[in-house]
């Protein structure tokens, strides 16, 4: 079973970390709100805790960008707010449990076991490809990013699904060609290129980061900045 630590405090990281290790966990940790974001999206997990106070984005937020993005995987929260009103607060925006600090590792524990053995209230979708925030769904040719819903073509439904299929690799242009138009690369046109503009547009111009970017006189990668 992997989880997902995301915490500001490093005493705190190395207790739990160590204590969940020694129970058989594989713990993947972030101490801010943004860089943990960035890990729900990349990776499979079984179980995220997050404090929520934290840098960059709070652990609240961090809920409600993943349950947005319909990112299926169990919350728990763990923190020093545990007052009625946090509670509440931290479970409206999409955490499936909340523990108080301190708290008794043994109760960490059963938390920890009760959540997994849930079914997840988010169905996950094997037909879904992610990259952060950019969700592709390939049977109803679906397309949201931070759970905004995007129209694209046909071409640059192909164009996206060849990217997420590749992300993280810079893709050179007649590679897109061939792949996505099912033809020779002509240096002659500029037609991977007006796509990619176009596909730039729809999913990275009114978002805070960019995903496609150019490698210059290699090709394309889908990365963030």
């Amino acid at each position: 079973m992997k989880i997902l630590l995301i915490e500001d405090e490093r005493k705190t990281i190395q207790y739990i970390k160590k204590g969940l290790e020694e129970n058989g966990y594989v713990v993947d940790t972030a101490e801010d709100g943004k860089s943990g974001k960035n890990l729900a999206f990349r990776n499979q997990y079984n179980l995220i805790i997050t404090d929520v106070i934290l840098p960059e984005l709070n652990g609240r937020d961090l809920c409600r960008d993943l349950r947005a993005a319909k990112l299926e995987t169990p919350i728990l929260m763990l923190t020093a707010l545990g007052q009625t009103d946090d509670v509440v607060e931290g479970l409206d925006s999409g955490a499936d449990d909340y523990l108080a600090k301190p708290f008794e590792f043994k109760e960490l524990l059963a938390r920890i076991r009760s959540l997994l053995k849930r079914q997840p209230k988010y169905p996950q979708n094997d037909n879904e490809l992610r990259f952060a925030d950019l969700v592709l769904d390939i049977n109803s040719k679906g397309v949201a990013r931070a759970g905004k819903k995007i129209e694209l073509t046909s071409k640059e439904f192909s164009l996206l699904e060849y990217f997420l299929r590749n992300q993280g690799r810079v893709i050179p242009r007649a590679e897109l060609s061939k792949h996505v138009w099912n033809v020779d690369f002509d240096t002659g046109t500029n037609m991977v290129e007006v796509y990619v503009n176009y596909l730039r547009k729809k999913i990275d111009k009114d978002f805070g980061s960019k995903l496609i970017h150019t490698q210059f006189g290699m090709g394309y990668i889908l990365k963030e900045a």
